[in-house]
């Protein structure tokens, strides 16, 4: 965790967050992060409006050395990796036999590694599965959280802030735009569906520009160096509150919170991330195809605003939303933002009208139609 006086860590707040690492993390040396850091409101705004630095060391790393990691990774996963470059970078994801999400990851690749980061508590799950399908590759996934931390610029003055660091010219997400149904194969060029810009870092490591700003990811020795640096440029720090607020704002689901057991990627916005709609086979295809061909995922993630809230406790994830006393989805992360009030993304039955007079628990809930 970031070390300042002032910070309170998401474990002490609630001992039932997923936003802390898993055990075999604790085990290494890996501690919570911060919630805040005494003014969450504040932290937002400045993540909204300016840049600000937020400690996400508790996400689990994932190194993938090997001359053949990125045609192996390629097969077994939604994006098309066998064009990936050195010093890009992108998503992916792994779905089941019938095309549900298992597993989420940012992608970052430096000529010699392939580097996953992902929820902290699906790393193991995705380096089992990784490890199960090695077969004679060569390859070598192994869990490399205990070396390397992730940190994130977040705000629109990410990439100015970069500069104390030695790093410019970092480029925009480059997406390839989502055909519409029963498009022509070969229509899609043959690279991934969103590329994201990749920088060496001189203290080791790298910085990838997303949607959000820029991520960081730095041995985990010179971490407190790094943060000292930026602090010392003037970028203050924000907690992890505030991110999931810009985060939920932004309607970025998050794969094992804003997803359940049944959710496929067109029902969460992750076809024009993590999905390449023309490549080769890979488990799940053939849903991913049939629902994009018809158009008709069976739900949608909408953003709900929450009205009457008498608690400050926001909604727990999984807490049902319900129309006329019908269960028609469930609530995945809720926040208070500090221009929207209280909001939270969910999942919806897809013929759920924007303008339905929804209930989480005992609050009234509207979607927002943007």
């Amino acid at each position: 965790m970031i070390d300042i006086a002032g910070a309170v860590t998401a474990e002490a707040i609630d001992e039932e967050t997923r936003d802390q690492p898993e055990p075999a993390h604790r085990a290494a040396g890996v501690g919570p992060v911060a919630a805040h850091y005494g003014d969450p409101m504040r932290e937002q705004r400045t993540l909204a409006t300016g840049v600000g630095l937020v400690d996400r060391s508790h996400r689990g790393v994932i190194a993938v050395p090997g001359e053949e990691r990125m045609t192996w990774l390629h097969t077994l996963t939604s994006q098309h990796l066998a064009a990936l470059r050195p010093w890009q970078g992108t998503e992916l994801l792994v779905l089941s036999p019938h095309g549900h999400v298992e597993q989420h990851a940012m992608v970052a690749e430096d000529g010699e590694t392939t580097w996953l980061d992902t929820e902290p508590g699906m790393t193991g799950g995705l380096l089992s599965y990784l490890e199960k399908m090695r077969f004679f590759s060569r390859v070598d996934p192994r869990d490399a959280t205990a070396d390397h931390a992730l940190l994130s610029l977040v705000g629109p003055e990410a990439t100015a802030a970069l500069d104390t660091l030695g790093v410019t010219g970092l480029a925009a997400p480059d997406v390839v735009a989502v055909p519409g149904p029963k498009f022509r194969s070969g229509e899609l060029p043959s690279r991934p569906s969103v590329v994201y810009d990749v920088k060496p870092l001189p203290v080791g490591g790298w910085a990838r520009r997303v949607a959000l700003g820029v991520d960081l990811l730095v041995p985990r020795p010179v971490m407190a160096g790094v943060v000292e640096e930026l602090r010392g440029a003037g970028v203050p720090v924000a907690g992890l509150w505030a991110y999931e607020a810009v985060r939920v704002a932004a309607r970025q689901a998050r794969a094992g919170v804003d997803t359940d057991h049944r959710t496929i990627p067109a029902e969460v916005g992750l076809i024009g991330s993590a999905v390449h709609l023309d490549k080769g086979c890979y488990r799940g295809q053939e849903t991913v195809a049939r629902v994009h061909n018809l158009g008709k995922p069976p739900r949608r993630l909408a953003l709900l605003h929450l009205d009457g809230v008498t608690t400050d406790q926001p909604p727990a994830a999984g807490t049902p939303v319900t129309l006329d006393g019908r269960t028609v989805g469930f609530v995945g992360t809720a926040v208070h933002h500090f221009e929207l009030g209280q909001i939270a993304l969910a999942v919806v039955k897809r013929n759920v009208a924007d303008d339905a007079r929804l209930m989480v628990g005992e609050t009234a809930a509207a979607i927002d139609p943007a």
